[in-house]
Formats: C-alpha cells, structure tokens, sequence
C-alpha cells in the first residue's frame, strides 16, 4: 500500500506522485435534499428550489451509492453520475 494514494509505484519501483487534472466540464447538477424507496422505487428530492422530487433507476443508485447532500450530476454526453458534496463544490461552480 502506498504511504497516500496520490502516490503509485514507477516501473523502477519506486514511489512517485500521479499526475494532476484542472477539471473544466460544465455539468448539470442537483443537490440531494432526500432519498427514499417507495415501493421499489427510488426517488431523489432535490434541494433546489422549483425541482420536484423524481425517480432513478436501480442501477444508479447500486453504481454511485448517492447520498443526501451530495450531487445528482449529468454531463453533456447525458452520462448520469453522483457527486459527494466536497469534491463536487470544489470542483464545480455554479454559472
């Protein structure tokens, strides 16, 4: 295991840091005020205010694990993901 996970080991063996990313995608996104199942579905209430609650499928909810106060995030390609709360708004800014 390395000493911090930025760090991988080279082909010499020795430990080195793996390179950096800026991220620069503009997304769309929604804060997760609520996630409950209602019979066998899942619903996301956003906390945004004008957005009402809607349902997702099984799979995402298995694939990201979401959380409440975290981020329901779609990319431009429309790929859906799930964001925790501290990376997404220190990666992200609102425009």
């Amino acid at each position: 295991m390395p000493p911090d996970e930025t760090l991988r080991q080279n082909v010499t063996g020795t430990f080195m840091e793996m390179p950096k990313y800026q991220c620069h995608k503009i997304v769309h996104a929604l804060k997760i005020e609520k996630i409950e199942k209602i019979d066998d579905v899942v619903y996301i209430t956003p906390s945004d205010e004008g957005f009402a609650k809607f349902s997702t499928n099984p799979e995402f909810i298995h694939k990201h694990q979401p959380q409440e106060g975290g981020y329901y995030v779609v990319y431009e390609d429309g790929y859906v993901s799930y964001s925790p709360t501290k990376a997404f708004e220190e990666g992200y800014t609102r425009i």
